[in-house]
């Protein structure tokens, strides 16, 4: 089994497969995928290549589809082996996501990284529509979330941010945004479809919504003199006017997006203007709440209802762990991995996206050398160092693992990908292949060969033949490396 492991990274393929054989495989390909689980015999595909003669097995279309991207890489690395073949996927979430309301890049963006995300086997685009910054879907229900908010006065967050968040309207040369109509998300939705890719669209709430409350102050907290509390980062629970538009929206959304999945947010609500809000201490004597963290559990709680009314299930980002989590939520974790261990011990299935490994905002190289980024450093290396199954997790739940591409330093299309590409690469092949490749130096001559590629289809991918010894090391820190080198010099 070792040697096979050793051929199938000989390949030159990502993510690399389960097995490859210089020989034809001669046992029935329904028996060879009988124990699999039902989702990974969906993807579990058998190429077969025997002189000119090449053959693909699969029960779904989906499996050939699969196959069609290992042949396609195949044949752009100028290599056909002869032999066989055999693959399926570790995880059946194997995602990125890609934040368009800091910095709106439209959907002929969005199909090239799902063509990118094709050949690598990942099948979640996760897209962030809405955050104080814009809103980037059209809502026949409440209208001016776009015609109030879309457009801004700053190319990058951090610029509209120091020009005390101004939004401005379509028609001003000055103004930066855009938002995706009911046409193009379907749109987004069939070329996804094609490509064997669920998008999840995301809908935050209630913390980063400071946009929803310009467009509609009704949603607003309202303090004992009866002044709206304007600006206020969080939509305000107490008030029967913010689920009037979550559910309205999310209905919208819903229509829209065949997902089995929404996304809802969740994520660093400051709840500042709750304990003055008459509304919010209204809704907690109601509710019998002592504490204001309490309104965020019940906002979490009632939407989620609402969305399983509708066949649906929610995402939430791990801080809805902390005021009372639906038993059906799926928790994504992302400030580290203790929020996706801690729901994987309650029974929760869970997304890993660590910010500690799988935040693609955040610099992949040296500072000196790199475009403005944030965060500590996360090369390709440490990522692919990344195991989404910690000891003691329970493997059933962890649905998989996701990159997270936020974008208030990333403007442009150029940009995003080098951001994400071969970073993308580390994910792909964490998530599909089996936990048994992890070697990270024959991982990076493989990444270096399809950076190739990916720059032949016209892709600007962060430049690996001039990766610093640091970023190649793997350490997060001078200190630490410099440690490092002195130690093996010994």
């Amino acid at each position: 089994m070792k040697l096979l492991l050793v051929l199938a990274l000989a390949l030159n393929l990502i993510p690399a497969p389960v097995r490859y054989s210089p020989e034809k495989d001669k046992t029935c390909f329904r028996k060879e995928i009988a124990s699999l689980e039902p989702w990974q015999q969906k993807e579990a595909y058998r190429i077969t290549v025997k002189g000119k003669k090449v053959k693909v097995e699969a029960v779904t279309k989906e499996g050939k589809f699969r196959a069609k991207a290992t042949l396609e890489q195949l044949k752009a690395m100028g290599e056909l082996p002869q032999g066989t073949i055999f693959d399926y996927p570790r995880f059946r979430h194997r995602g990125i996501m890609i934040d368009e309301s800091r910095s709106f890049k439209g959907k002929e963006f969005l199909k090239k990284q799902m063509d990118a995300m094709a050949l690598l086997k990942l099948n979640v685009l996760h897209i962030h529509l809405d955050d104080s910054a814009g809103w980037r879907i059209e809502s026949s229900a409440y209208p001016d979330l776009t015609a109030k908010t879309a457009w801004r006065v700053g190319r990058t967050y951090h610029e509209w941010e120091a020009g005390k968040y101004k939004f401005t309207s379509a028609d001003d040369p000055e103004g930066y945004g855009g938002c995706y109509s009911p046409a193009d998300l379907r749109e987004l939705v069939a070329y996804a479809a094609e490509h064997y890719i669920n998008i999840i669209p995301e809908i935050e709430m209630p913390g980063h919504s400071m946009e929803v409350g310009y467009a509609y102050p009704d949603v607003l907290c309202v303090l004992e003199n009866g002044k709206r509390c304007t600006g206020a980062w969080d939509l305000c629970p107490g008030s029967e006017a913010t689920f009037k538009l979550l559910e309205a929206v999310l209905k919208e959304v819903m229509d829209i997006f065949p997902s089995p999945y929404i996304h809802i947010g969740g994520d660093e609500a400051t709840m500042k203007t709750w304990p003055l809000c008459v509304n919010c201490r209204r809704r907690m004597e109601e509710e019998g709440f002592t504490d204001v963290k309490q309104l965020q559990g019940y906002l979490v709680r009632r939407i989620e209802a609402f969305v399983r009314s509708r066949g649906r299930q929610i995402i939430g980002w791990d801080e809805i762990l902390e005021t009372g989590v639906p038993e059906e939520a799926v928790v994504q974790s992302w400030r580290g991995v203790s929020g996706g261990e801690k729901a994987n011990a309650m029974g929760h299935e869970v997304v890993m996206s660590p910010n500690s490994h799988l935040y693609l905002n955040y610099y992949q190289d040296l500072i000196r050398k790199e475009p403005r980024a944030v965060g500590e450093l996360t090369s390709l290396r440490h990522v692919y160092s990344y195991e989404p199954v910690a000891e003691g997790m329970d493997e059933s739940l962890v649905l998989g693992m996701q990159g997270n591409l936020w974008c208030e330093l990333v403007p442009t299309v150029e940009h995003a990908e080098y951001m994400l590409y071969p970073r993308a690469f580390a994910i792909a092949e964490r998530a599909w292949s089996p936990a048994s490749v992890r070697d990270p130096l024959e991982f990076r001559d493989r990444a270096r060969k399809l950076v190739g590629v990916l720059r032949t289809k016209g892709y600007n991918t962060f430049d690996m033949d001039n990766e610093s010894e640091l970023a190649q090391s793997g350490y997060r820190t001078f200190d630490a490396f410099e440690k490092a080198k002195l130690q093996g010099s010994k």
